[in-house]
């Protein structure tokens, strides 16, 4: 008997130290640890900042839209001194959202930026979706996209109402000051 509940015992500590032992860094884990890091300008933007006319949305960009509750942005900014240190946070960026848990979506360049959209779930619904844009002229920025019941599909017709969104820029300044 005592040796069964030793057996037990040790399978269960095992057990535990083999589930807790995470050696790969998560994308929240890095804007933890980054989010009041010199070069780094972090903010959580409420969803209220874009306006949409919700009369010009088809349904299913109506369903996405209302599928996200709040994205986190963490920046980092070039400058001509912190070169090295930048690609050192890039390929840590690239390392953590190379993790196969993340799907890609898509990839594009626009204006000598380099845009990937990942997501963090399954085909059906998305836990959180990741813009990720990087430049070594300015740096690189990601955008969580976080909310409930959001499917990765309808995230992608949702990109396109946002180019004619109108945002409310005094509640962005941090954000784009930083990057000038």
């Amino acid at each position: 008997m005592k040796i069964a509940i030793k057996y037990t015992l040790f399978s269960l500590l095992v057990a535990m130290s083999l589930i807790s032992c995470n050696t790969g860094e998560s994308l929240q884990t890095y804007f933890v640890d980054n989010q009041e890091a010199a070069d780094f300008v972090s903010a959580d933007i409420p969803t209220s900042i874009v306006k949409l006319d919700e009369s010009t949305l088809t349904e299913v960009q109506k369903e996405a839209y209302k599928s996200v509750q709040r994205l986190n942005f963490l920046g980092y900014k070039t400058s001509e001194t912190n070169m090295v240190n930048y690609n050192a946070e890039l390929a840590k960026v690239k390392t953590i959202l190379n993790d196969e848990k993340y799907t890609e979506l898509m990839e594009f360049r626009d204006s000598g930026m380099t845009f990937v959209v990942k997501y963090l779930g399954d085909d059906d619904s998305a836990e959180e979706v990741i813009v990720f844009g990087s430049s070594k002229e300015m740096g690189f920025g990601i955008v969580r996209i976080l909310g409930n019941n959001m499917r990765p599909e309808q995230m992608a017709t949702l990109a396109n109402a946002f180019q004619s969104a109108d945002f409310d820029e005094s509640q962005l300044e941090g954000i784009t000051n930083f990057f000038k």
